[in-house]
């Protein structure tokens, strides 16, 4: 299978720093580098084969980018992401030209009346907002059988490593529009596995941060107890330089004032090569080994690749309540309620002339619309929420506790105090399962309930490739472990270089 001409290949190995370079030496300007990710994205993602990653390109890109290098020739750079193309999830508010919708069509000609406060601080730092990612629509939590990657309005994301095979969700192309090299780095968002599917599947780095450690202020949430904000990019390093522009404390979201005493506007110090070096690294197997033997291997092959490089590990260090977590019915019990009052709240403050205001008005949206909206899968999540009361019921506050001592003090917590572990690792999920826009998805397994019902960071590296698929593996930790993770996962990307370019296979190496 050949892989597409695609123009501007140097566009796939290029770093934040390396742009910047370019750019202060006088050989690269903003509104270049623009130009050449929209010509990236009209030949993969438009044409091509037609990676559906972008719902839509900022008509503002390239005007924006001007105004960014007379800037920087009058003023110089405001950081590091001084003219740097990032695309945001299509469930980020912008007050611009672009919508917010989350993918469905019922928000269609929304234009929220301002940023969310992470785009805000994009455009504070000089990041030129390239557009809005594709992505599971409603985040992914629409109905119980969906397609990760499908929306009504972007249709199906695929993944550029191989084309038959799901982006995951349902932050999907924020992540595969990061590994075609459509932008420099993205943002996303996670309920439960949402940033650290979509990145082992797509071959990327993805960063689930400590809940509040970014805001979801404009935002279209599910839950307040577990959504998060973070980065995608194809290095750790890109990735930290992300996370340090959006973290911070914002008025708007309550959950960020805990966090105010963690937050690092700079989060590159901590990238530290020897960091395995006397690591302490505890291996979850328990729950997060045994459901794939492709992932197995490639997490096997990690652990003797940290083991080399000086990683003291504690095998097995096992969650407590790993399998209690997973047979527990609390962590979808909280998602309806927090689904229901959360979107309610959102969806409450757009102008008059959008199309809804209620979770009650997107119901029957999609029910008037059900051709467009609803041709593959239902909306059950949609009805099951509906059905919930207010937050103040006990059955929601039970299950909210439960959520939180299973994940935390019973949980991670136990078994890193037990073994005064640095990080855990597991597999972060099985390679990318076959696209099923009829039956769905066909996951096998993942290791990202601990951190979402914690609110704990957890970091998605690239670790192997069988038959031509990505699989990566989990660092996580306590919470405002950033620091310590991103060190062990800049230490693990430098034992390894496991990055990948995608080459856009029609099916799998193994052709099936």
């Amino acid at each position: 299978m050949s892989v597409p001409a695609a123009p501007h290949s140097e566009l796939e190995t290029a770093t934040i720093v390396g742009l910047q370079a370019e750019m202060e030496a006088g050989r690269l300007t903003a509104r270049q580098l623009v130009e050449r990710f929209l010509e990236r994205i009209e030949a993969l993602d438009r044409n091509g084969p037609a990676l559906h990653a972008i719902i839509e390109t900022n008509p503002d890109a390239l005007a924006i980018a001007d105004d960014l290098d007379r800037e920087r020739a009058s003023k110089g750079p405001r950081g590091p992401l001084h003219g740097i193309p990032i695309l945001l999830k299509d469930n980020i508010d912008t007050a611009d030209r672009m919508h917010t919708t989350a993918g469905s069509l019922a928000l269609l000609g929304s234009f929220p009346p301002r940023d969310a406060f992470v785009a805000e601080k994009l455009r504070a730092a000089g990041a030129i907002l390239l557009g809005k990612a594709n992505m599971s629509e409603w985040a992914n939590f629409r109905s119980t059988h969906s397609s990760s990657g499908w929306s009504a309005r972007g249709g199906q994301a695929l993944n550029p490593h191989a084309l038959d095979r799901s982006p995951c969700g349902s932050s999907s192309g924020s992540a595969s529009a990061v590994a075609a090299a459509l932008t420099v780095a993205s943002l996303g968002t996670e309920t439960d596995g949402s940033i650290l599917c979509p990145a082992s599947t797509n071959g990327v780095v993805g960063i689930k941060p400590t809940l509040g450690l970014t805001s979801r202020a404009g935002v279209i949430p599910i839950a307040h107890s577990q959504d998060t904000v973070g980065p995608f990019a194809r290095s750790v390093a890109d990735a930290a330089i992300l996370l340090g522009a959006i973290a911070g404390h914002d008025p708007r979201d309550a959950a960020t004032q805990a966090s105010a005493a963690h937050f690092h506007a700079d989060y590159t110090p901590f990238l530290d090569a020897s960091a395995l070096q006397g690591a302490r690294i505890g291996i979850a197997r328990e729950a997060y080994f045994g459901y794939s033997e492709k992932s197995d291997a490639v997490a096997e092959a990690a652990i003797a690749t940290m083991r080399a490089a000086g990683a003291i590990i504690i095998d097995p260090a096992n969650i407590p309540t790993a399998k209690a977590m997973q047979n527990s019915e609390a962590e979808l019990t909280v998602l309806y309620y927090e689904f229901k009052a959360d979107l309610n709240a959102y969806l409450a403050t757009l102008p008059p002339e959008a199309q809804v205001h209620s979770m009650a008005d997107v119901i029957a949206f999609n029910r008037a619309h059900a051709e467009q909206e609803m041709p593959y899968f239902g909306q059950e999540h949609f009805e099951a929420a509906q059905a919930k009361g207010p937050l103040t019921e006990q059955a929601y506050l039970d299950a909210l506790a439960e959520n939180q001592r299973l994940s935390r003090q019973e949980g991670i917590d136990a078994v890193m105090e037990a073994h005064q572990l640095d990080a855990l690792v597991m597999p972060t999920g099985a390679p990318p399962w076959r696209i099923d826009l009829i039956d769905g998805d066909h996951s096998m397994g993942g290791s990202s309930q601990p951190a979402a019902l914690a609110g704990y960071p957890a970091i998605s590296v690239p670790a192997g490739y069988p038959f031509g698929l990505p699989v990566g593996i989990t660092f996580m930790g306590r919470a405002y472990s950033e620091p310590r993770l991103i060190a062990l996962a800049y230490a693990f990307e430098q034992a390894t270089h496991a990055y990948r370019p995608p080459r856009y296979l029609r099916t799998t190496m193994a052709g099936g």
